[in-house]
């Protein structure tokens, strides 16, 4: 506890030490990692690149609905979402073509939620080292007006410490923007995981055929390659 209390208050100490600017880049790191660790719980639920659909698309088109059905009971992907609304439109009897439009709906509408936040990440992202800079530039102006006010009696030990807590914001800027990138980084890609996971999942369940390869995915599909939905 005793280190805690150290480390938090050499924190402090810094902050301050980096004036407004650094206790701006100070929230924004708060939000950055609010909104990362956020993501990180929303991707680990929803599981983006879950196989399930494209497997209950594959065991559907090979007359085994009640299998499909229950292979995307569990399932929280968008691609799971939408050919689950198509896989409920069809058994009331909408045509195929008005079933897919839905789903592509409904998994469109899904994959908006996990887009959500993302761009609070960029601007943080993007923001955070232009503050730092500013910062710096806010430091560097005190510095040399205190040289100017200070004339020949320049204290060399004072302009050092001008300039590095002019540094400083640059560094924390920095410090909050990588890691920023890369949480940004690595959500984007579970999006596009995503993206493609509800494309396999509507070819996979209204794709012109079902070919061999693919229907030897769902066990025992193989001896009907043709079926049609609905």
């Amino acid at each position: 506890m005793e280190r805690l209390a150290e480390a938090m208050g050499s924190t402090g100490a810094l902050l301050a030490r980096g004036g407004p600017v650094a206790w701006l880049l100070a929230a924004l790191s708060i939000v950055a990692a609010t909104v990362a660790l956020a993501k990180l719980w929303q991707f680990a639920v929803v599981r983006p690149a879950d196989p399930a659909p494209r497997r209950a698309a594959l065991l559907w088109r090979s007359g085994r609905r009640a299998e499909a059905e229950a292979a995307l009971a569990g399932a929280r992907s968008p691609a799971a979402e939408g050919l689950a609304c198509a896989v409920a439109a069809m058994r009331a009897g909408v045509a195929p073509e008005t079933a897919r439009a839905e789903a592509a709906r409904v998994a469109e509408a899904a994959l908006d939620d996990l887009r959500d936040w993302l761009r609070p990440l960029e601007v943080i992202a993007a923001l955070a080292p232009l503050l730092g800079l500013f910062g710096t530039v806010l430091g560097m102006i005190d510095a040399f007006a205190a040289m100017e006010a200070a004339g020949a009696q320049v204290d060399p030990a004072t302009l050092s410490g001008g300039v590095w807590t002019a540094l400083l914001t640059t560094a924390i800027g920095l410090g909050v923007a990588m890691p920023t990138v890369a949480a940004l980084s690595w959500c984007e890609r579970q999006v596009e995981r995503a993206e493609r996971a509800v494309d396999d999942a509507l070819a996979a369940a209204f794709g012109p055929a079902l070919p061999a390869v693919e229907a030897a995915a769902a066990p025992g599909a193989a001896q009907s390659l043709r079926p049609r939905l609905g």
